[in-house]
């Protein structure tokens, strides 16, 4: 069964990180083919991953209970209904509520990473697991460039196609090769606390995606910003208090856990800011007097370093963990990360030196994400480790967000009056500011290392 559940597992997880990434490279398409503007056809993007960072606790639950395997297949199956929405001829709001069933598959990483923990050896299955991990990262890698591609032969709907076929084939996989889970366990779904953190994360998504509020209406953006945060307060209440909470929230304090979540954090932020600045600036035309003027197509294939070089050090990874510690890891990928930061404000000339530095962010996330399960899980009992993942990929999500509205901020912030495109120095700036995100990263991690590891 081993043989065949490690390929599935990893196909399904490779899938709906592509899937939901599919509304970054078509958002100039959307804007285009729907006649909306540019603003609305973002929520293409930002919905999916709303829906994915609601929906990924809620499954963590799930797959923490008996029926695990119902709940995956069952999430396909409204992944496979949202993809049909997008590849119909139907107005727009269907559109956005075909990228919202299709977000919810992002909820299904944490559950392949229970199945593989409770199916799988031990040793076979943390590398699985760190092999989950880093696939969910790079699918945006692998899924870009063929959107891109797509969209310029046939229109956004032949995009949208793709992502119909690859998920009909994941629900098909998951049918045939997902096991149920282990017998004795139990899991009710908090709802109160999921409605709560549900609005929290509008709120968090919202705030990062809408840059315009933060420079025009800053009282009415720091108001809501006060408001996400006594909806967590609010959230977390909710949780300690519950007896079957939404998240273990008394297990997110264990220093190891909450140090993890915390590097996470601070490195999504700083990930997506420099993926986000360096397909920017390839897109660039050349009359801002820098860039290079890259179709949608050719700038998809910028990621391929990133995608390519991040599998590389998701296969290293886990065995260089049977030598280093995973906090060292996590520190030593962040570094990397960094590095590829300065490598981007120092050199960006030709493309050459963008397909470097993809490389080495690549390199960095890869090693990141495929150390980040071991540092979690070695703290966590089996039964949660759907649960406790989910938690971490929805920090991931919203350091994301929060890396891609930096830049955003940062880059209008350098550009002047009149002009279209911001200043050269602005992605100087922005770049400095991603190295200062991979420092706290790195801190952390290292602080992470100094501590004895508990038992689970």
């Amino acid at each position: 069964m081993a043989r065949l559940l490690v390929p599935a597992l990893i196909f399904i997880a490779l899938v709906v990180a592509a899937v939901a990434s599919l509304g970054t490279p078509l958002i100039t398409s959307v804007a285009t083919s729907f006649h909306v503007p540019l603003g609305s056809a973002q929520w293409t993007l930002t919905v999916a991953l709303l829906s994915g960072a609601v929906a990924t606790p809620v499954l963590g639950r799930l797959g923490a209970g008996p029926h695990r395997r119902a709940a995956i297949l069952a999430t396909l199956a409204v992944v496979v209904a949202g993809s049909a929405l997008t590849v119909l001829p139907l107005p727009f709001a269907w559109l956005l509520a075909g990228r919202a069933a299709q977000g919810v598959g992002l909820g299904l990483t944490a559950l392949m990473m229970g199945v593989a923990r409770d199916h799988l050896p031990e040793r076979r299955g943390a590398a699985v697991i760190s092999l989950i991990s880093v696939v969910s990262i790079i699918g945006a890698g692998v899924g870009y460039p063929l959107a891109a591609l797509l969209a310029e032969l046939g229109g956004v709907r032949a995009a949208y196609g793709l992502g119909l076929a690859v998920t009909a084939a994941a629900l098909l996989t998951a049918w045939r090769s997902v096991p149920e889970a282990p017998e004795g366990r139990s899991a009710r779904v908090d709802v109160a606390g999921a409605v709560v953190l549900a609005a929290a994360l509008l709120l968090v998504l919202f705030l990062a995606g809408e840059r315009i509020l933060w420079s025009g209406h800053l009282a009415v953006a720091a108001g809501l910003a006060v408001v996400a945060v006594v909806l967590l307060c609010l959230w977390a209440v909710i949780e300690l208090r519950g007896t079957t909470p939404l998240v273990d929230v008394r297990a997110m304090r264990h220093p190891a856990v909450a140090g993890a979540n915390l590097a996470t954090f601070a490195g999504g932020i700083g990930m997506y800011l420099l993926l986000t600045l360096i397909t920017r600036y390839a897109q660039t035309p050349h009359g801002a007097g820098y860039g290079f003027g890259l179709t949608t197509f050719a700038a998809g294939l910028v990621l391929v370093p990133f995608s390519v070089l991040g599998f590389v050090a998701g296969q290293l990874t886990p065995r260089i963990r049977t030598r280093i510690a995973g906090p060292l890891l996590l520190a030593g990928s962040a570094v990397v990360v960094g590095g590829g930061f300065a490598l981007f404000a120092a050199a960006r000339t030709n493309l050459a030196e963008l397909f470097a530095a993809m490389g080495v962010l690549g390199f960095g996330v890869g090693g990141f994400s495929a150390a980040m399960p071991g540092v979690i899980l070695a703290v966590t009992p089996k039964s949660e480790t759907s649960s406790a993942m989910s938690v971490n990929y929805v920090v991931r999500s919203v350091g994301y967000s929060l890396g891609s509205a930096l830049g955003g901020l940062i880059l209008a912030a350098g550009t002047g009056p009149g002009h279209l495109f911001p200043d050269d120095n602005a992605y100087t700036t922005a770049a400095l500011a991603g190295i200062g995100a991979m420092a706290i990263t790195t801190l952390t991690s290292l602080a992470l290392a100094r501590r004895r590891p508990p038992e689970a």
